[in-house]
């Protein structure tokens, strides 16, 4: 068992900027129409994996934005395999890291013909985007694990690790909820017509809602986009929260940086609802909660030590090298 060369941490790092394009890719399908670019629901092989029938289809705007968001997916599911395989002949400790990335890329694919079978859901729609965080975590931790020199893990008490831990949590459950209110935007599908769905379904209003501050059972529409504020309310508590006790343990830069994406995205998503419907926000919105998922996830992961691999007397080279 050999501590990971520097090509494999390479292909680690290169495996979380391709997992960060393609959800950023994917807000694009959304607020591009492109959803079910490659064809509607129901379409069987016909959309997926074919697209529009094809294995390369023709140059319809919609269907290059479908395909494009398929081929990075393609990518990264090949990258979290080169992973798992030389994991599995070189790195005992990042085995089950390395599966658990590759096995999700591929339930993420599944999920993602689902999701265009099914006619964009929104339960399908907030799933695969919620399968795609998990994902892109798992792509974080097995980078951190290759460093050459992984940092010290900083004192801290089981209080502040269960903070990190919690605050992580709901990060994610803001996202996901985000994501059904997304999916009943109905983009792509062919009934949709502008003002479809709960993005404004509290009109320009914000913090309030209606009049109100958080009118649930006025109607379904609202009580999903009210859900997703209610998480954003409670996840930026413990944003804020988690910020200065990492400042007071010396984490500087951690709760800065938690400090200083949470205050962009609560702007970006106040704007949302503010203004006119830009498309340019929308993505820019969807790309900061992964930012501040992101943030948040490499926090807790500092307070957890990485697999150390054991000395070899005559280590072997991975298949791909420094």
């Amino acid at each position: 068992m050999t501590a990971p060369s520097q090509g494999f941490r390479r292909l680690a790092l290169a495996t979380v900027v391709a997992t960060f394009l393609l959800v950023i890719l994917g807000g694009f399908v959304r607020v591009s129409d492109s959803g079910l670019g490659c064809g509607p629901g129901g379409s069987g092989f016909h959309g997926w994996p074919l697209c529009q029938g094809d294995v390369v289809p023709g140059a319809d705007l919609n269907t290059v934005v479908e395909y494009s968001h398929r081929t990075v997916a393609s990518a990264v599911g090949l990258l979290t395999l080169a992973l798992f395989v030389l994991a599995l002949r070189s790195h005992p400790q990042l085995r089950l890291a390395t599966g658990l990335a590759f096995g999700g890329v591929v339930m993420e694919g599944l999920l993602g013909a689902l999701t265009v079978e099914k006619n964009l859901e929104e339960e399908l729609v907030a799933a695969h985007l919620g399968l795609a965080m998990l994902i892109l975590a798992l792509a974080m931790w097995i980078w951190r694990a290759s460093r050459a020199r992984p940092e010290p893990v900083p004192q801290s008490d089981p209080g502040f690790r269960r903070l990190a831990i919690t605050t992580q949590v709901f990060v994610w459950l803001t996202v996901v909820a985000g994501g059904y209110m997304a999916g009943t935007q109905h983009y792509g599908r062919p009934d949709y017509q502008l003002g479809d769905g709960a993005h404004h379904a509290c009109g320009r209003e914000f913090p309030t809602c209606n009049g109100g501050f958080l009118p649930f059972g006025d109607a379904r529409l609202v009580d999903i986009h009210l859900t997703h504020r209610v998480f954003m309310y409670i996840t930026s508590a413990l944003v804020i929260w988690l910020a200065v006790a990492a400042l007071r343990r010396g984490l500087g830069r951690y709760g800065w940086a938690l400090l200083g994406v949470l205050a962009v995205q609560i702007l970006v998503g106040a704007l949302n609802v503010w203004l006119e419907e830009y498309e340019a926000l929308i993505v820019l919105h969807l790309g900061l909660g992964t930012l501040l998922w992101m943030t948040s996830a490499w926090t807790t992961m500092q307070l957890y030590r990485v697999p150390a691999p054991a000395t070899d007397s005559a280590p072997r080279r991975d298949l791909v090298t420094a």
